[in-house]
């Protein structure tokens, strides 16, 4: 059974990453209006990828006895300055998950969850992998 300190901090990160792939499919109908269908296209998969991450937290959850409490998603925003731009948001809000993540790892251990403190590794690896992208595409730009 899983903690209520860790179920509601899991059943907000299932909603940071929906915010993401949403965030993501926004960069991506902003990237088709501009013409940037392979941006675009890369968007779409962010979000794809996204989506699979709540996932893997929802599933998590429910495997551990505790209850998925899904949230409300904010409206991302639709326009950017630029297509660097776009991709300097994106690297960004990589950055802030990163942090969301590295709190819920402090919180796992605080709790001595190791079970989600297990899981969780595989997310701190995954932002390494993220944060490297969305930067080399700024840096490309």
């Amino acid at each position: 059974m899983i903690g209520k300190k860790m179920e509601e901090a899991l059943n907000s990160q299932i909603n940071e990453e929906l915010f993401s792939a949403y965030l993501y499919l926004s960069m991506a109908a902003y990237f088709h209006a501009e013409g940037l269908d392979g941006m675009a296209s890369w968007m779409r998969l962010q979000a794809k990828e996204e989506v699979e991450h709540a996932l893997k937290i929802f599933d998590h959850l429910v495997e551990r006895g505790g209850k998925v409490t899904l949230k409300a998603i904010a409206e991302p925003q639709r326009e950017w300055d630029s297509p660097l731009a776009a991709f300097q948001a994106a690297y960004e809000h990589e950055r802030y998950i990163t942090g969301k993540i590295h709190e819920l790892v402090d919180l796992a251990q605080a709790e001595r969850d190791h079970a989600a403190f297990q899981m969780l590794q595989w997310f701190v690896a995954e932002q390494v992998e993220e944060e490297d992208q969305t930067k080399k595409a700024v840096e490309l730009l």
